[in-house]
């Protein structure tokens, strides 16, 4: 900890007056932090329900006293790891269990979030919920299963953007605090390495969108069950490369988002740069990041909205308000395949919610509180994480006068062949506009492409920059 301490505080001094200052401010307030908040790993007695009364990766494996969430019986492996859409046959054969609708949504009401309450009180003429029967069938490869038992006793956070001692699998299956469940989300198994669409719509109060096509390629260092030798997740290692190339319209494309993902704050944390046409160079780009605005999105998505949530968790203080059941869009494979069009999700007000499933989960509820200190445009993130794969799948954003200003909905499936569960499409809900933006869209391109590789270069600025300029 001491050695960690002291090449933080050299790395502040890199930066200029201003700049140092800041960086040692926070550096302080973290150590504090970290005094009276950091955890290490729970006991080994603790640890030892992993795999047995809870799932490999912390889930109750037994479901609800009623019966209506069932047990936890994961899937085996199927399908190809490229050219193929998310699919579940026997998941996509359920007829739905009941329908939720403005003459009965009172019988639900405390299964739902809040943005999912608003959703109804504006729209009773047309918004729905479709649920369909309960299925528990996410599963991971074994090594992400194994590595997180292990994690359980020897990972460890201090403050909240520092975690220590994690390899490879969900760093905190047992979580002590709400700043670790985060953790879960953002280091998740995803594949080795991933090729994709990530096309989005902002849509206007009449249903009418403007498209905007992206490629991204990601490689993840840290969920790598092919690495043998892993890194440990803590300040200052990258654990996801990324970057994207938009594609349309034409007055953004060309433009290139490079990101090395790190745990930690300021130098230490994400490092990013930015391609833009019009420059016809790349440079740092220490504002993507928290809630400035994703590049070409018009102001409609955040860049810490990206994959839900991600990025630094130090501008928030971080509750763990336990868990729920709630009904959460899941096993959502009909709006995610090839058979729907980016015309047939767009409606006015909301998406088509013909096209979702919905069934009902335990959830972790975690509340994210602003620090006075540090500015943000949401004054409380109230996010909604599904126990079974820790991704995020709900969060109500409220603005600085307690009004719910954004709802964010991701739609769960699982992409069998590698095991790996994620949230595509995702929608932001802009409820002082009106408007709504959708990301995460590949139904009219190509799917997930699971085996491409890259070389040691193709991650670096220079690359990027000669790859922009051809």
């Amino acid at each position: 900890m001491q050695n960690n301490v002291e090449g933080r505080r050299a790395s502040c001094n890199r930066y200029g007056d201003d700049e140092m200052t800041r960086c040692k401010v926070m550096l302080v307030a973290t150590l504090l932090t970290a005094s009276t908040t950091g955890l290490a790993g729970v006991s080994a007695q603790e640890a030892e329900k992993l795999g047995k009364s809870l799932t490999p990766i912390g889930a109750e494996r037994a479901g609800n006293e009623d019966g209506s969430i069932p047990e936890w019986t994961p899937i085996e492996p199927f399908g190809k790891a490229s050219g193929e859409f998310p699919n579940n046959p026997e998941v996509e054969a359920d007829r739905p269990a009941y329908l939720v609708s403005a003459a009965n949504v009172d019988q639900y009401i405390d299964k739902m979030s809040a943005g999912h309450k608003e959703l109804f009180r504006r729209y009773p003429d047309s918004y729905k919920m479709i649920v369909y029967p309960t299925r528990r069938v996410a599963n991971f490869p074994d090594r992400i299963k194994e590595e997180t038992i292990k994690n359980a006793t020897r990972a460890s956070l201090n403050g909240v953007d520092d975690p220590q001692g994690a390899f490879v699998g969900f760093p905190f299956p047992i979580p002590q605090s709400g700043a670790e469940i985060p953790w879960n989300h953002r280091s998740k198994w995803r594949g080795e390495n991933i090729r994709r669409y990530n096309n989005q719509m902002i849509v206007q109060l009449d249903g009418k969108f403007s498209l905007t096509k992206i490629v991204e390629d990601v490689q993840f260092d840290y969920a790598s069950i092919a690495n043998p030798n892993p890194a440990e997740l803590q300040p200052g290692t990258t654990f996801i490369r990324y970057l994207s190339q938009t594609i349309s319209p034409p007055r953004i494309a060309g433009t290139y988002i490079l990101v090395h993902e790190k745990a930690g704050f300021g130098p230490e944390g994400r490092a990013a740069w930015l391609y833009a046409p019009a420059l016809k160079r790349i440079r740092r780009a220490p504002a993507v990041c928290c809630d400035n605005p994703y590049e070409g999105t018009d102001g409609h998505q955040f860049y810490d909205q990206v994959d839900m949530y991600n990025g630094v968790l130090e501008r928030f203080r971080w509750k763990l308000l336990g868990k729920r059941e709630m009904l959460i869009p899941y096993n959502s494979y009909k709006i995610a395949g090839d058979s729907v069009k980016y015309a047939d999700i767009a409606q006015p007000g909301h998406i088509n919610q013909n096209l979702p499933r919905y069934e009902l989960h335990r959830v972790w509820v975690v509340e994210a509180e602003n620090k006075p200190d540090q500015r943000h445009t949401f004054s409380k993130r109230t996010m909604y994480f599904d126990e079974d794969t820790w991704n995020i799948v709900m969060i109500d954003d409220y603005d600085h006068q307690g009004q719910l200003m954004q709802f964010q909905e991701g739609h769960l499936v699982q992409f069998s062949a590698m095991l790996a569960s994620t949230t595509v499409p995702e929608v932001i809900y802009h409820f002082n506009s009106g408007r709504y933006f959708v990301t995460a869209m590949f139904n009219e391109d190509e799917p997930y492409d699971n085996t491409v590789t890259y070389d040691d270069k193709f991650f670096e600025a220079s690359s990027v920059q000669r790859k922009a300029s051809k």
